[in-house]
């Protein structure tokens, strides 16, 4: 039972991942090494995230909320966002395959880095525990949050972007950053339970999909 409980919650973590690659065309261009590459610039980023924090930003400890110690630790996810577009400079191509690659590439290597030892120590225990599965679905909630990044990215770093798009993208790119700043005090403010915080990161993380989409759309319409 535990095996099966584990392959399930694999197969709701992984399976999407691979879907996505195969579906976008990623795997007619031969891009796994691509892929690969960004996952290598993800662990790089994140390396210089973490010492960067233990630094300048000590581990609150209880008591009362620290919201501007938060606010400035959050800020430090605009480091994604340059990782993102060194990851897409580097590749050659249409706008989608670049996003794909990167968003793919660091999603997955986030998953590896953060829920794979979790998922295969936690979710084989003796005890059945709904964590697991809202983890997976999780992770899946990240993918697109990076696919919504490196679009962001993609959209902003080009030279011929109109003037008129780039308060837009540069909101929707705020929000991305603090994103998981805002749930996460909204979590704590509101003392919501584990399904009711994940479905509001849902539904954030779905209508930021949703307005970054339309916004791409134009963009691409506009310069075709």
């Amino acid at each position: 039972m535990t095996l099966f409980h584990f392959g399930n919650c694999f197969a709701l973590a992984y399976f999407p991942y691979f879907i996505t690659y195969k579906c976008s065309g990623l795997s007619e261009y031969n891009a796994f090494w691509k892929c690969v590459q960004a996952g290598v610039t993800y662990l790089f980023v994140q390396l210089c995230k973490m010492l960067f924090l233990a630094t300048f930003f000590p581990t609150w400890e209880g008591g009362i909320y620290d919201f501007i110690g938060e606010f400035m630790k959050a800020s430090v996810d605009v480091a994604d966002l340059v990782g993102l577009n060194l990851v897409m400079s580097r590749n050659a191509g249409k706008g989608e395959y670049k996003i794909m690659v990167a968003a793919l590439g660091w999603a997955t290597a986030e998953l590896i880095m953060s829920r794979c030892i979790p998922l295969w120590v936690g979710a084989r225990g003796i005890e059945f525990d709904w964590k697991y599965i809202q983890m997976s679905i999780d992770s899946n909630i990240s993918l697109v949050h990076y696919i919504i990044a490196s679009a962001q990215v993609w959209m902003i770093t080009r030279y011929d972007l109109y003037h008129t798009f780039r308060p837009a993208v540069l909101l929707l790119m705020f929000l991305s950053v603090y994103k998981a700043f805002v749930m996460e005090t909204f979590v704590h403010l509101c003392s919501l339970g584990s399904w009711t915080a994940l479905l509001a990161r849902a539904v954030v993380t779905g209508l930021l999909a949703l307005s970054t989409l339309a916004l791409y759309v134009a963009v691409v319409n506009a310069h075709s």
